[in-house]
């Protein structure tokens, strides 16, 4: 059942550690007068770990060496600063399925930002943080009854459409909507598009604003998203010329738009083989300048690119397994094939693809374990000075699919030493609890806050 906000706890219940190497103040705004301090940020993130590992280790406790998170809240304003820097005209807007943490959504309402939500429980959640109504843009182009009930009543206005029938039940639930035409954009050279499920042809546009005029309804502007990681530059100018032609036909059908929703899928670290940031950043400022005047407001979703850096997730393992010569000749299909092609070296971890690693399964990237602690020793940032082995990392389930990584360089481990894995901080936050697994525990510091 959804409740308003006067009925919703302003900090949902969280799974934290007492651990900061600076302290976050427990309140219901993030301290946002902060102080730049690059070269201490390892050193906070490393004393928050060894803390943590410290009390892995001498601790007998159920769950006391599960494994867990580093969250650094001053990156978020790291990246903030970035954001004005190389698009100071677009607003952000969060999106809350990226990471739903408590804190995350706690420090970007105080730096100002909208909120993207898709579903009345995440409306819910932002409300509960004393968001305003006006900053939060209901983005599905399909939505359920009681959620659009809900946004009504709690003047939830701007959301997206993409069809007609979304447009007749607005005018039956929502008839004072704000509505933002969401146009279909190519997304075949990006990591993970929508394209296939959202996003209205341009050969449908004029039926659309037909039947949004004719119902009466608030159109006020487009809105698109060209998939996450996208690796071409030219997507966006080609969108966006589609996006102003969008704003000329509107004209005709008696609409003046004056909002753009230019989508999410900024990457948060910047990858071989991809657009930098500030290259992508480059080329929607020029076009937004050339297409669109200053009346027009646009928003952005950036949710990857706010918070995949903030994450450390950190793993132990628990478990090896070296598979001998004789051993590979008696072993049958891919248990045979795996453990020839990768040296004998097996190790199992306590987090997985049903857990922190999911997004493994959906981008397909490298995953860049690194190690943390060998023989009781922390070694964060330290590299490797040993000899290294071919080795295959599996996840904590009994689902044979649940695979880290089928080649990565490792020296001999133990059980009880750790690997962490950097800049997790987007779609890791585990929703899972298959076999039983909790969701790991978070520790917050902020290397930015100058206590």
């Amino acid at each position: 059942m959804l409740v308003g906000p006067a009925h919703t706890p302003i900090l949902p219940k969280i799974a934290s550690f007492a651990i900061s190497a600076a302290p976050i103040e427990d309140n219901n705004r993030f301290p946002i007068k902060l102080t730049v301090n690059n070269k201490k940020k390892e050193q906070h993130i490393k004393n928050a770990i060894k803390k943590k590992l410290e009390s892995a280790t001498l601790s007998k406790n159920l769950g006391q060496d599960d494994c867990f998170y580093i969250l650094d809240l001053g990156q978020l304003y790291r990246q903030h600063k970035k954001w004005q820097r190389y698009l100071p005209r677009i607003t952000p807007y969060y999106a809350i399925k990226c990471n739903p943490d408590p804190k995350i959504i706690q420090c970007l309402a105080s730096l100002g930002f909208g909120f993207n939500c898709i579903s009345g429980h995440e409306i819910q959640n932002v409300l509960s943080f004393g968001v305003e109504p006006s900053s939060i843009i209901f983005a599905h182009t399909c939505k359920q009854a009681s959620y659009l009930s809900f946004a009504s009543n709690y003047g939830i206005r701007k959301m997206t459409f993409d069809n007609a029938d979304e447009l007749f039940k607005i005018k039956d639930l929502y008839p004072n909507a704000e509505l933002l035409l969401r146009i279909w954009a190519d997304d075949s050279k990006s990591q993970w598009g929508t394209g296939v499920k959202y996003g209205a042809p341009m050969s449908a546009i004029d039926n659309l604003l037909h039947t949004a005029k004719d119902l009466g309804l608030n159109v006020k502007g487009v809105s698109f998203h060209v998939g996450s990681g996208c690796s071409d530059i030219s997507i966006y100018q080609d969108t966006l010329k589609n996006a102003s032609i969008v704003f000329d036909r509107a004209k005709q059908f008696g609409f003046d738009f004056d909002l753009l929703d230019i989508g999410g899928g900024f990457n948060g670290v910047d990858a071989p083989g991809r657009p930098t940031f500030k290259q992508t950043a480059s080329v929607i400022r020029k076009m937004t300048d050339t297409l669109f005047p200053l009346s027009v407001h646009i928003i952005a979703e950036p949710s990857r690119f706010y918070v995949a850096p903030t994450l450390t997730v950190c793993c132990q393992v628990i478990g090896r397994k070296i598979i001998s010569n004789q051993q590979e000749d008696n072993n049958q299909g891919n248990s045979r094939q795996v453990a020839r092609k990768h040296k004998r070296h097996m190790y199992y971890v306590n987090d997985g693809l049903h857990a922190s690693f999911a997004t493994r399964l959906l981008y397909q990237d490298t995953l860049n374990l690194k190690l943390l602690m060998k023989n009781g020793n922390c070694v964060y940032r330290q590299g490797i000075k040993e000899r290294t082995y071919s080795s295959v990392v599996w996840g904590h389930t009994c689902e044979p699919g649940d695979c880290l990584t089928d080649d990565i360089e490792l020296p001999l481990l133990n059980a009880g030493d750790w690997l962490y894995a950097e800049n997790m901080g987007a779609y890791a936050i585990s929703k899972s609890h298959f076999c039983g697994f909790e969701r790991p525990k978070t520790i917050y510091v902020d290397s930015f806050t100058n206590q």
